[in-house]
């Protein structure tokens, strides 16, 4: 995975992987996690200098990107700084501490929640510009959840909490199917949020089931938890650990037609990290998860054999290698190997402020950034299209006549 990473080269940015932001938090969160079971500091130095380069104001809008990411992306390295400080990983001495940074994405991300349109929900984007600010997703409004429901645990602060119960029962109306455990994609504002995309993907799940995995410890054990708990569980491992696929997990979305993009090649990797931390915190469901855990990860074992060099491809369940090769294949085998190492590990895990934690709080993290406060970025309207095609074509119009001018010199 690191041979593919420049961020820590002269003339590079540190965190930032090329033609993507949000990919570096996931790498940074598989980084910390191996380096938690493993106890190999190799790149930790990595880990705290892109982590902090990238944090903005201490909530993760950095302008170089605040333009154009969107709400899930932010997450990420908010669940990425949420796990430093439950693994209590080195804090960086003047930094940002870890669950200061991850307040900071909570505190910036409810502040876009939108009441005004289906009721609720995290819009997938944040500006009115990008592709899919009319939706709402899965993965921005799962990880969200399971965020809030992380610092609910770690704090202690019913605030958190308060907005777990909320955004999870906003999810349940519209996303979260609790007849059937299955999780739509998304849906759109074009229809009142009344028509989920049905497309399967992992980490959909997966963000969600992490969420009341952490709710449910959170209260000490709530029956309330239990039944979303092994009900995602179940859905989570028989949709995407079944038979057809050696039972081991596979985005068979992409990978049966082998069209998986870079993103979706991470998925099931960050399903792998999840799966294991809710085999912790829920202890009932540790029987159930990790032989999933292990089956995955001898088939990525078996295929993660390209050049004779270990490189991975996307198919573990074909147990063999695919051709392809990348950071993200190895990112999610990273992740897969790691979470089996949990049972070396089991007394131990994600702490609280309470049973170890060590990281500083600030509550108040990001609340002085409105950076991407939807607020701030009305929906253009039919006027502002009108008005800014004049704009462009007078723009135009000076250009070629400026453009006349020097040619002809009248």
């Amino acid at each position: 995975m690191m041979i593919h990473y420049t961020g820590n080269e002269t003339g590079q940015i540190p965190g930032k992987i090329p033609n993507t932001w949000w990919e570096g938090g996931a790498m940074f969160m598989a980084l910390i996690q191996y380096w938690y079971y493993t106890g190999d500091t190799t790149y930790n130095n990595e880990v705290s200098t892109g982590m902090q380069w990238q944090a903005g104001d201490g909530d993760y809008m950095p302008s170089n990107y605040s333009s154009y990411i969107g709400n899930d992306d932010q997450m990420f390295w908010g669940l990425a700084a949420m796990t430093a400080a439950e693994l209590n990983y080195p804090e960086v001495s003047g930094g940002y501490s870890w669950l200061s940074l991850a307040q900071g994405v909570f505190n910036t991300q409810v502040e876009r929640w939108d009441a005004a349109d289906c009721g609720g929900g995290m819009r997938w984007q944040i500006w009115s510009w990008e592709t899919g600010y009319t939706m709402k997703n899965a993965i921005s409004n799962g990880g969200l959840f399971q965020l809030a429901a992380r610092l609910a645990r770690y704090t202690e602060n019913s605030t958190y909490s308060d907005w777990a119960e909320k955004i999870w029962d906003w999810s349940t109306s519209h996303l979260v199917d609790t007849s059937t455990w299955a999780v739509a994609d998304s849906v759109s504002l074009s229809d009142n949020c009344t028509s989920p995309d049905h497309t399967r993907w992992s980490y959909n799940y997966g963000a969600y089931l992490m969420g009341a995995a952490y709710m449910y410890n959170y209260t000490n054990g709530s029956e309330t938890w239990l039944g979303p708990v092994n009900g995602l569980t179940n859905s989570t491992l028989s949709t995407f650990a079944s038979a057809t696929y050696n039972n081991t997990l596979a985005d068979w979305e992409c990978e049966t037609t082998e069209v998986c993009n870079n993103n979706e090649i991470i998925f099931k990797g960050l399903v792998a990290g999840w799966l294991a931390f809710t085999a912790i915190v829920v202890p009932s469901t540790y029987n159930t998860i990790m032989p999933t855990l292990k089956t995955s990860a001898e088939s990525a074992a078996d295929a993660c054999t390209g050049y004779g060099n270990n490189t991975c491809g996307v198919r573990w369940s074909i147990k063999s290698w695919d051709g392809w090769i990348g950071l993200e294949e190895s990112m999610s085998a990273t992740n897969i190997f790691w979470a089996n190492l949990v049972p070396y590990n089991i007394t131990s895990g994600p702490v609280t402020s309470t049973t170890g934690g060590n990281s500083t709080s600030n509550p108040g993290a990001g609340t002085g950034d409105n950076t991407g406060n939807m607020y701030q970025a009305p929906a253009i309207t039919t006027a502002d299209k009108a008005g800014a095609g004049i704009l462009t074509a007078l723009y135009a119009a000076g250009i070629i006549g400026g453009v006349y001018w020097l040619v002809t010199g009248e």
